[in-house]
């Protein structure tokens, strides 16, 4: 059992579960973003009992963190009764519990030349939130993968996702050389809190790099699924280096309102380079271009962003501190 001190609230902890996922699945708002220990989101401390740190070297910790007796919720396991001390927020409860099941690889499908898409189907619903992710349990990697969902939810048990091969990768390796269809991976979740919202009438920004195709793609489903884009645009961009790595174009393609509601900016960050010969379209960093295509009011927006760290943290500056976005408008889980 844990407890949270000062508080009425205990949890029961189970199986392979962390303290952060045995709290979340027991509809506990206990802060977190990415899940896996690189964002320090999930600090608590230790009021009475003892924990098992998985990832003592966990870069969501700071030295001074340590210092002061601070840990990761998604990294610990409680060895017996624990009574921690960690400030709860409703903003962080699930909207759907997360639970673990099998799933089975069904297909695959090359993106780009790095990006494939793996489909599993599980039984039941895939009960998630467009934007969301899951945590992937792969036989033979060490740790759970967070992988996001590019499909939207659905009765038939399907989970697409749109992954990206990293050079030496232990679970990509694993993925793109070894799994076939058949065999079957564990997947944890829906956890995220960058999921479509609804409740307001902004036109909706996505902007991604690399894999983060994924959640963005899911959005622009969603929105155009849930008939958001009959009052509202939708504007997409994709970052890469160079023109071989841009892709989602012909996802939205696919989607009602493609070329009026919803547009596609691409842009590449290496112009010069001879991959980019005959490239004639946006060139720099793809957070540069938002003002430039959007204009200078990007209060008015709804955003959501997703790809690797230094994008996510310069378009979150740019957005709050240049162009005072407020913070409710600004969605993405941090990954590391």
């Amino acid at each position: 059992m844990i407890h949270i001190d000062g508080s009425p609230t205990r949890f029961i902890q189970t199986g392979s579960d962390t303290v952060l996922r045995a709290a979340l699945r027991a509809g506990i708002g206990f802060p977190y973003e990415c899940n896996s220990g690189g964002c320090g989101s999930c600090k608590f401390e230790i009021v009475a009992g003892e924990v098992q740190v998985l990832w003592p070297e966990a870069p969501g910790l700071m030295d001074r963190d340590r210092r002061k007796g601070r840990h990761l919720a998604c990294q610990c396991v409680a060895t017996g009764e624990l009574t921690i001390k960690v400030r709860t927020d409703a903003a962080y409860v699930p909207r759907i519990p997360p639970r673990r099941r099998r799933a089975r690889l069904v297909g695959t499908t090359d993106v780009t030349h790095d990006i494939r898409e793996f489909r599993f189907v599980s039984e039941g619903t895939a009960d998630f939130l467009p934007g969301q992710y899951a945590s992937v349990v792969i036989d033979g990697v060490g740790a759970p993968r967070a992988y996001s969902m590019s499909n939207l939810p659905n009765a038939e048990g399907e989970w697409h996702f749109q992954i990206r091969r990293v050079h030496q990768g232990q679970a990509t390796t694993r993925l793109f050389h070894a799994l076939q269809v058949g065999h079957e991976v564990e997947i944890d979740g829906p956890y995220g809190l960058a999921y479509l919202r609804e409740d307001n009438t902004r036109d909706i920004v996505c902007v991604a790099g690399g894999s983060g195709l994924a959640p963005m793609v899911s959005i622009a489903r969603g929105a155009a699924t849930a008939g958001l884009l009959g009052t509202r645009k939708l504007y997409f961009f994709y970052g890469g280096r160079t023109p071989r790595d841009l892709c989602g174009e012909a996802l939205l393609r696919e989607l009602p309102g493609f070329g009026d509601a919803i547009s596609y900016h691409p842009v590449i960050s290496e112009g010069g380079s001879d991959k980019a010969a005959a490239w004639s379209g946006n060139v720099g960093f793809i957070h540069e271009w938002l003002p430039r295509v959007l204009g200078e009011g990007l209060a008015q927006y709804e955003f959501y962003f997703a790809g690797p760290p230094p994008m996510t943290q310069a378009i979150q500056e740019m957005l709050m501190v240049t162009y005072h976005v407020p913070f409710q408008q600004i969605h993405f889980d941090r990954f590391f």
